[in-house]
């Protein structure tokens, strides 16, 4: 493969992309061009795509030719060697088919309520006058739903400590560097890697001891651990137990802390953009007065077209993963370049999200480009695209669209003026600095719709 890229050793650009991941996107897209190679640790050098005709052809494949699954090794530690992100071709369609019913349609809608629930409860925690990092408690939000979807946990001694190991896994894995192959040896129990195979194994201990107890008793619920323990496959074989954590783990970590940076990261950009908080009360007031209710229910909070539209620009201009990879299966000619059998490969989902082009005035956050509007696949794609688009995309959507109603129905937020705001790596995921820094101005009593608060939004 012979492609333009950047003239660096592996170490060094690996660290610019630890570091500054999306500067040096934009750096080696505006002097190379498309596509370009990055040469990363761990890999041959990644050849680098972003217009949508290269984007369109990679997520048209039936899998056959450009296998996710082979890209995704690094997070195998974590998530296991049997999680649908690890598997290509027939073995990764048959378990997408199995997780797919839970997140869609009227058994994801079962959760809205819990939604609700869990980002009141998140408000009631809060201290008016006091500022706090937002992120933090989106993650307490979206894991507790994600908990109760695939536990069906209630509220109890169960789902605390599940929910307990969970962070404890999140916090050690965190740290960028662990995503690299030589960082991932167990020097002594002080050093990071074993810190993390710890509060690894001590929540497999949970969930293996969860996975027993439910076939034991033969209990079963709506929840997609009950699904999973029913599922067989063409030979009538139900999943093993090594099977069963690989997908738990994936969903527990793939289901929550993705939706809770996506969260936070549009609640920045809501509170930054003058009027737009104005035109979110004025929607939520006139949903609340269709129904004639003090607080909006999850199926109208659901519906909300400008909420949904923050949503969706928010993870257009900050998605939470800037990239997402394939490795060839065999030899292929991509936007006119010939690439062989084993060339590692990327869809930057942060540079075709930003292409002038397609998006007139990138840089700017504007919400109104998604309502009433409905760009191609292959030029929006927060959620990965074709047959391993994220399984979870339409749940995340409909959380997000809840939880965003609910804290700008309840809260009133601004922006802490002296906390500028950068992008960070969190481990594969880009986050906010210093988890977003806000302050609860005051929460509003039910049925009370908040006056502007352009003043706040100003100062950001």
């Amino acid at each position: 493969m012979s492609l333009p890229g950047p003239p660096l050793p592996a170490a060094a650009s690996t660290l610019l992309w630890m570091q500054r991941p999306l500067a040096y996107l934009d750096a080696c897209a505006k002097r190379y061009g498309e596509p370009y190679a990055m040469p990363l640790i761990g890999f041959p050098k990644i050849a680098m795509f972003y217009t949508p005709a290269a984007v369109k052809e990679v997520f048209s494949d039936d899998g056959s030719t450009y296998a996710a699954g082979k890209f995704n090794k690094s997070l195998s530690a974590l998530l296991g060697e049997r999680s649908v992100l690890m598997l290509d071709g027939a073995e990764h369609m048959r378990h997408r088919k199995l997780l797919l019913p839970p997140f869609h349609g009227e058994r994801m809608q079962r959760y809205g309520q819990a939604m609700l629930d869990a980002t009141d409860a998140c408000i009631e925690g809060w201290t008016p006058g006091k500022r706090f990092a937002l992120q933090p408690d989106m993650q307490d939000v979206t894991l507790r739903v994600i908990l109760q979807t695939i536990f069906g946990f209630a509220l109890g001694p169960r789902l605390d400590e599940m929910r307990r190991r969970t962070k404890r896994i999140l916090q050690l894995g965190a740290w960028p560097p662990l995503l690299l192959p030589f960082m991932q040896r167990d020097l002594g129990p002080w050093s990071p890697w074993a810190k993390f195979q710890a509060a690894l194994k001590a929540g497999d201990e949970y969930l293996y001891d969860e996975i027993a107890r439910r076939r034991r008793s033969g209990e079963r619920s709506h929840d997609i651990l009950s699904l999973l323990l029913d599922a067989r496959d063409e030979d009538g074989q139900p999943m093993s137990d090594a099977d069963l954590r690989d997908e738990l783990t994936t969903l527990l970590v793939a289901g929550h802390e993705t939706t809770a940076t996506a969260l936070t990261w549009a609640v920045r950009w809501t509170l930054a953009t003058p009027g737009l908080l104005d035109r979110v009360r004025a929607e939520i007031h006139a949903a609340r007065s269709k129904d004639g209710t003090p607080r909006l229910t999850a199926a109208r909070a659901a519906e909300l077209p400008l909420i949904d539209a923050i949503a969706r620009e928010a993870m257009r201009l900050n998605p939470v993963i800037p990239i997402v990879g394939r490795v060839l299966e065999r030899p292929v000619r991509l936007a006119g370049h010939d690439l062989p059998a084993g060339t590692p490969l990327a869809c930057s989902i942060y540079l075709a999200q930003r292409r002038p082009d397609v998006y007139p005035n990138p840089s700017r956050f504007d919400p109104d480009r998604f309502l009433g509007k409905k760009p191609a696949p292959s030029e929006f794609f927060p959620f990965g695209g074709g047959v391993r688009r994220c399984i979870g995309m339409a749940f995340a959507l409909y959380e997000m669209r809840i939880v965003l109603a609910r804290l700008f129905e309840r809260a009133e937020l601004s922006l802490a003026p002296d906390a500028p705001i950068r992008v960070e790596r969190r481990s594969i995921t880009l986050v906010p600095s210093a988890g977003l820094l806000v302050r609860l101005e005051r929460r509003l009593p039910d049925g009370v719709v908040a006056p502007p608060i352009t003043e706040h939004a100003a100062g950001a």
